[in-house]
């Protein structure tokens, strides 16, 4: 690596720890790119050559798995979704339903036994959703009703 993709790298690195620190505020590219240094259009294709995915699209994976934990606590969908930094329950349900493969409803309303059980650490990287692949969490939900079924 050249001297130059370093510094690239850290500076896409700031704006990815803003995401993961800020994801709740109401953040955009231009805000993004900003933080990196760099035009919001070069930000967006450093940032997916890097991370392998769009900044707007990591910051609402981020927000996801942030409402899956408030979830799994009890608090309600809407409350989850505003917490996180969405304004659209309609938009953070359709999306919270493309990358953890159920419906957030579905998702609150299932035991997480398990996942309480696990040190938070473990539990953070068990439920990380999973974009761009299949999800773990809703193959798990699927194997669970087929299960059911067979019974």
């Amino acid at each position: 690596m050249t001297p130059q993709d370093l510094e690239n790298l850290a500076c896409l690195r700031r704006a990815k720890d803003l995401i993961d620190r800020e994801y709740a505020e109401p953040l955009d590219v231009p805000t993004m790119a900003s933080k990196a240094l760099m035009s919001p259009a070069h930000f967006s294709r450093q940032f997916r050559a890097a991370y392998g995915e769009t900044p707007y699209s990591y910051l609402m994976t981020r927000r996801i798995e942030r409402a899956m934990a408030l979830l799994r606590a009890g608090v309600s969908v809407t409350d989850a979704c505003m917490a996180v930094g969405c304004t659209s329950l309609g938009s953070f349900s359709s999306r919270f339903t493309e990358i953890v493969g159920e419906t957030p409803t579905a998702y609150r309303s299932r035991e997480h036994d398990a996942v309480k059980a696990m040190p938070a650490c473990v539990a953070k990287t068990h439920t990380r959703p999973v974009r761009n692949g299949p999800s773990r969490i809703g193959e798990a939900a699927a194997e669970a009703a087929a299960l059911e079924s067979r019974l």
